[in-house]
């Protein structure tokens, strides 16, 4: 895997596993065989094409562009718009999109990172009884027991 830890200038394309700490001033291209992981800044446009993967934890100035069969997992800022064509995109609960998500194919999953929500029981013909009706049955306004 190929580590940048500097600072470039003009469009990048990756066809590699590439990992970049520094910046690029310029637009990245992340074609089939290229995974690329931003742990810096992209001063422009990330385009995922085919084959491409794509692991962004830093942030991108410009747009976020998938075509199909990419995949891309989003944990930090994405200055414009997110656009998904026919990719897989995954947004984590801690990303930033300044911009709209814009799914016209592929799937895109927004992770809340929040548990889901219990289902509610489903409701009885047993009432409800508080905790003092509980503790004195006297204060019971109505017996089901009782005969009729």
């Amino acid at each position: 895997m190929r580590d940048e830890r500097e600072n470039l200038t003009g469009d990048v394309k990756i066809d590699e596993p590439c990992t970049l700490w520094g910046t690029v001033v310029g637009n990245v291209r992340v074609v089939d065989g290229g995974r690329f992981y931003l742990r810096g800044r992209v001063y422009g446009t990330v385009h995922v094409e085919a084959g491409g993967r794509a692991h962004l934890l830093g942030s991108v100035q410009g747009d976020l562009v998938l075509e199909r069969h990419t995949k891309v997992i989003l944990s930090g800022v994405v200055g414009h718009n997110a656009i998904n064509r026919g990719g897989r995109l995954y947004v984590q609960p801690n990303a930033t999109i300044l911009g709209t998500v814009k799914t016209e194919s592929g799937k895109t999953v927004h992770e809340t990172g929040l548990p889901e929500k219990p289902k509610t029981p489903p409701k009885t013909s047993v009432p409800y009884r508080s905790r003092k009706t509980r503790e004195n049955p006297s204060l019971t306004r109505y017996d089901l027991n009782a005969e009729v």
